[in-house]
């Protein structure tokens, strides 16, 4: 008789969402974790800034997935049965408090990561879930019972089934999956921010615009993304870089994380409206130095000074004394300004992947593996990124939530 009904290879949330699931659902069912690192739930630690985004206030999962450039399609399903308002519930039910910031973003009210990790513990201990820290899994093996596990420190396990939750990027967890029959998708960086050494950025770290559109052009694709924008001492970043970083995450792989970014710092503003725009300046206020007067809303004036200046149009020029030639190519400079991204940053302490085991070898009604009977697979491993925002832990709670109920029912 297998040693464990249950082993999970992987302390974070997939992997202990889905042992509380097992338990939950099938009490006195004998359910291990294994941490390879020394500290389970370590990345719930670091979310957030501390504060652990715990998911999002989108519930309908039509609306849901679109926050997935990968494994949109194969989340709708899942997102029906165990949603963003389920998580709630289920934190809630349990003693964690939760709250809605107004961009949608989901918290507990504690502002303390801690809180969700003291709950899911407390619910192991409760519940008689194990688990093991140093312990990554060396090799995993089927045999004529399940599977036996022999961890980094020695120890060995059989189980009856195995869910694989030990997160994104992991080569080791790949290598697992793989000799058991799985195909990996070349995992990539996704949700990093832009390096880019430009003359029009240098000396305006901090300075932001609300509402920028941006397009990028890497390996032959394009990719859009609208939303507010960040100028740092490296490059850009905010919320529309993170975007095109996740959209465009394998044609950047492909370029050395090297393309063509166009923004328009005025959002959806056309060049010839803008263009209109500053002629009847010139027109209303002929004195005025254009560096020190920005006729446009919700334009920075660091950032409006230095695209005056760089657009050919002296510090002390006055409207007057600017050609309508000129004046065009500040519009276009406003409007469809051309920067070299030249590399990628991090984004925060967070590291989320675009790559993982191939969706179409998991059944995603129970997150069973479709080449290797008695696997499970959730969370990062899987093929699925989701943009920032409490995303990338949902699919982490549906994945690990199906998973363990299907272990603990047998389905």
């Amino acid at each position: 008789m297998p040693d464990l009904d249950l082993l999970v290879i992987g302390g974070g949330a997939a992997g202990f969402f889905g042992a509380l699931a097992a338990a939950e659902a099938r009490p006195g069912l004998r359910v291990l974790v294994l941490e390879q690192g020394a500290q389970p739930l370590a990345k719930v630690k670091i979310s957030g800034g501390g504060r652990c985004n715990v998911t999002t206030s989108i519930t309908d999962p039509a609306v849901l997935v679109a926050w997935y450039p990968r494994g949109s399609r194969e989340l709708r399903g899942p997102f029906t049965r165990f949603g963003p308002a389920d998580t709630m519930a289920w934190f809630e039910a349990r003693g964690v408090r939760l709250k809605t910031e107004p961009d949608g973003r989901v918290f507990p009210v504690s502002d303390e990561s801690q809180t969700v990790i003291d709950c899911l513990l407390a619910g192991a201990r409760r519940l008689g879930v194990g688990w093991q820290v140093k312990a990554g899994a060396r090799t995993l093996e089927k045999v004529e019972k399940g599977f036996a596990v022999e961890a980094s420190g020695g120890q060995r396990w059989t189980a009856r089934q195995v869910l694989l939750a030990p997160g994104g990027g992991s080569a080791a967890a790949y290598r697992l999956a793989a000799g058991l029959g799985h195909t990996i998708v070349p995992p990539v960086p996704s949700l990093f921010t832009f390096n880019i050494k430009d003359a029009r950025l240098e000396g305006l770290a901090g300075v932001s615009v609300v509402a920028a559109h941006l397009r990028l052009a890497a390996h032959n694709e394009r990719f859009e993304a609208a939303g507010p924008l960040l100028v740092t001492h490296w490059g850009l970043s905010g919320p529309a870089v993170l975007r095109l970083s996740a959209w465009g995450a394998r044609a950047l792989a492909a370029e050395g994380h090297t393309g063509q970014l166009q923004i328009n710092w005025l959002g959806e503003a056309k060049t010839e409206d803008v263009l209109e725009q500053l002629l009847a300046e010139k027109q209303a206020h002929p004195r005025q130095q254009t560096a020190k007067h920005n006729p446009l809303g919700g334009m920075p004036a660091r950032l409006w000074a230095r695209l005056v200046v760089l657009s050919g149009i002296p510090e002390t020029q006055t409207w007057a004394d600017i050609s309508n030639k000129t004046l065009r190519t500040l519009a276009g400079e406003l409007t469809a300004g051309e920067y070299a991204v030249q590399g990628k940053g991090i984004f925060k302490e967070e590291f989320v992947t675009a790559g993982g085991v191939n969706l179409k070898e998991v059944d995603f009604r129970t997150m069973h593996s479709r080449v290797c009977p008695g696997l499970s697979l959730a969370g990062e491993i899987l093929d699925i990124d989701g943009l920032t925002g409490g995303f990338n832990f949902q699919s982490a709670w549906t994945t690990g939530w199906l998973a363990g109920q299907a272990a603990a029912t047998g389905e």
